[in-house]
């Protein structure tokens, strides 16, 4: 079972991703930090094209067009489902820096029940 947060969770995260329908104009570069963690801060980001996750890995991604920053506490609270990502977002809890228009084309593909399926399967297949 994958660490949160480790390459193999990244590994996993994107190959559950390829269930996810296409999605025209939901496309973005995405650097996420997360702060706190147990073994210091994370930085990971994703590449989204189409509603598609082409890329997930650790580091950073010069290319990103928004940057995310949270906590590792509510980080986990929005992987056990705990807190809604977008709830989080409009409370503040996580800050987005950057290109404010494609972090909001992708604020709907998180009601969908695709990804919501997709969120409890990774939830399930991870070591927290």
């Amino acid at each position: 079972m994958p660490k949160y947060l480790s390459q193999e969770w990244m590994d996993t995260a994107k190959a559950l991703a390829q269930d996810f329908p296409e999605t025209p104009g939901a496309t973005v570069r995405m650097q996420q930090v997360v702060t706190g963690a147990p073994d210091g801060d994370v930085k990971y980001y994703t590449v989204i094209e189409n509603g598609k996750t082409l890329e997930q890995s650790l580091g950073e991604d010069p290319q990103a067009d928004v940057t995310l920053t949270n906590s590792y506490e509510d980080a986990v609270k929005i992987m056990k489902g705990e807190l809604d990502a977008n709830a989080a977002f409009m409370q503040g809890r996580v800050k987005v820096t950057g290109n404010m228009a494609k972090i909001m084309a992708l604020m709907p593909l998180t009601s969908k029940p695709e990804y919501k399926q997709i969120q409890q399967k990774l939830q399930a297949e991870t070591e927290l």
